[in-house]
């Protein structure tokens, strides 16, 4: 499907899809973020260790769940896009003018996520 709706390529990197997946839920569980991004969890664990060893994402544990929080200060990685930070990143994963939704689970987050997704593509 994600082929299909994006026509084999995306202006974003799948790091990026990940932090934005994880500022949109910081408790999301690995499995759910790789499904809608559309790549492995072995993919999704190793974009995690990269973020969280240049600094983007800070890891913590509550119980038996990982909880991120994205530094949105530092900036963006590539020269044309150094003057951006993460959190104008972020940004792009969010609607104008709506509030956050803290959802009661991971999943139902992901579903909405996915629901908002498949509406886009249908719109076009």
């Amino acid at each position: 499907m994600r082929d299909r709706l994006t026509g084999g390529w995306t202006f974003l990197t799948n790091h990026a899809h990940v932090l934005i997946c994880i500022a949109a839920d910081p408790e999301a569980r690995v499995r759910d973020v790789a499904e809608y991004v559309g790549i492995t969890e072995r993919a999704v664990q190793r974009i995690l260790t990269d973020l969280e060893t240049d600094g983007y994402l800070e890891r913590g544990r509550a119980g038996r769940r990982n909880h991120y929080r994205v530094q949105g200060r530092l900036p963006l990685r590539h020269p044309l896009e150094d003057h951006r930070t993460a959190a104008d990143l972020m940004r792009l994963g969010k609607k104008a003018g709506a509030r956050p939704v803290r959802a009661r689970s991971t999943s139902r987050t992901i579903e909405a996520l996915r629901r908002a997704r498949d509406a886009a593509a249908r719109s076009r």
